[in-house]
């Protein structure tokens, strides 16, 4: 009897990789022949022609979804808008929606965003300008949270990813 248990188990183990190694056989084979299962969408990487050189990408594209970098609160001349946390939170969104633009997306199509603050007690203030950027039902899911320090002595930086339209 316990004979047949062991050759039970061992026919059922040797069953189990005789069915993994031919169904991944079949899913290799389907995918050289273009079957749409473990293909990769394309990646672009994009950055904004400026002189800066830096060690990222301002946007990334990979199939219908755009993941931008964090964006300060600056100006085209690279300088932080004045007047604080919502000054800098109204220009950083301005500068999302100007990629997002020239990226075939508007904030429309923002579905996650994360802020970072210098100061989570600016949070309340941030907030009053970020809300009025995105319609009310259709708010992207967002995490906020307070760092040690940002570029340029910010006092915000938000980063998102959206489909395209």
């Amino acid at each position: 009897m316990k004979h047949a248990r062991l050759l039970a188990t061992l026919l059922l183990v040797v069953f189990g990789l005789t069915v993994t190694t031919a169904s991944r056989r079949s899913r290799a084979s389907s995918n050289e022949e273009g079957g749409a299962e473990g293909q990769q969408a394309p990646v672009e990487y994009s950055s904004a022609k400026s002189t800066a050189s830096r060690p990222f990408s301002d946007v990334v594209r990979v199939g219908n979804i755009l993941y931008l970098s964090g964006k300060l609160g600056t100006d085209s001349s690279g300088k932080l808008a004045p007047g604080g946390i919502t000054a800098e939170t109204k220009q950083a969104l301005e500068n999302i929606k100007a990629v997002l633009a020239a990226n075939g997306s508007s904030l429309d199509n923002v579905v996650k965003s994360t802020v970072m603050l210098a100061d989570m007690k600016e949070w309340a203030d941030m907030n009053s300008v970020y809300t009025t950027v995105f319609k009310k039902d259709r708010m992207p899911a967002r995490s906020a949270f307070g760092v040690t320090g940002l570029a340029l002595n910010a006092r915000v930086e938000i980063e998102c990813i959206a489909t395209l339209k």
